[in-house]
């Protein structure tokens, strides 16, 4: 009788073979040591400004991942035109249980590299304060992290299941402020009102554009909440200075119940910070044009 494991998932993996899986905490250990090892040599040094050295280690992970999550999805896909066209030979058994075997090994060996990556990337964002987010394509979500995705795959995708911006039921809130904003008091602000959006709405998403400042703090506390983040990222190349306002646009798209605001830092340095910024601004009044409700955040009284 055959053995399986189970990994925290929830699958179940064929282990007949003998080989046991590593654990989870001997795998998110590998992912943490790994970039604490490469960050403790780059900080500062001049390697600090070359970041993208350890976000490619990241990226490289997350492309393993998705070449295995290839391989799984045709493994299913054999396994269930094994189940159509099943004749009851010796044959056609086999092979169903190949594919079987395939698909379970496949989603295992996905499992454990995407627990590695993750631990990784955690350690990346508490070493820098940045929150990794892949070049492309989306990041599953799982227990470790937030999961994180493009507004574009969210729009072009919203009819498959394993690719929705969000579970069964979620709801989507956005979220655009001031790079300007990241005084203590703005992050306590802004943890406050995502604390409240939370509470309100049990299963939100959050949207944003990942921009530094203010959204980068909003990104860790959906990490820390393990949040569905959706980024609707502004493509400079493409649609030049209205590249902000158009990833406003992406993130209306999607339809969010309540947009949260923060125009301008709540504890100016100087008059740079005190300057309302326009796409925040743009936010708020598309959100008025739509009806939706919106927020913008103030000091307390």
């Amino acid at each position: 009788m055959q053995q399986s494991s189970s990994l925290s998932n929830g699958y179940n993996y064929d282990t007949s073979e003998c080989r046991p899986y590593p654990e989870d905490e001997a795998l998110s250990h590998v992912g943490s040591a790994m970039m604490q090892e490469l960050l403790d040599v780059m900080l500062n040094t001049p390697l600090e400004d070359h970041m993208l050295i350890a976000e490619g280690i990241l990226g490289g992970l997350h492309t393993a991942a998705q070449r295995i999550e290839r391989s799984a999805d045709k493994a299913r896909d054999d396994m269930n035109r094994g189940v159509r066209e099943f004749d009851g030979s010796e044959v056609a058994d086999t092979e169903l249980q190949e594919a079987t075997a395939k698909a379970r090994a496949c989603d295992a060996a996905l499992e454990a590299v995407e627990k590695i990556r993750d631990a990784a990337a955690v350690a990346y964002t508490v070493a820098t304060g940045e929150v990794w987010s892949p070049w492309k394509g989306y990041v599953r979500g799982s227990a470790t992290t937030a999961a994180l995705m493009d507004a574009k795959d969210a729009l072009r995708s919203n009819k498959a299941a394993r690719h929705a911006a969000t579970t069964p039921g979620a709801v989507l809130v956005a979220f655009r402020a001031s790079p300007q904003a990241v005084s203590q008091t703005d992050a306590n602000r802004i943890f406050d009102a995502l604390n409240w959006a939370q509470q309100t709405y049990p299963t939100m998403a959050l949207i944003t554009t990942g921009l530094k400042g203010a959204e980068k703090i909003a990104m860790r506390w959906a990490q820390q909440r393990r949040v569905t983040i959706v980024l609707a990222k502004a493509d400079f190349n493409k649609h030049g200075r209205s590249a902000p306002f158009r990833a406003n646009d992406e993130m209306m798209a999607l339809d969010p119940v309540h947009v949260l605001t923060l125009a301008c830092s709540l504890e100016p340095a100087g008059a740079a910070e005190s300057t309302p910024f326009g796409p925040a601004l743009n936010l708020a009044q598309e959100a008025a044009k739509r009806g939706v409700p919106h927020i913008a955040l103030r000091a307390r009284p």
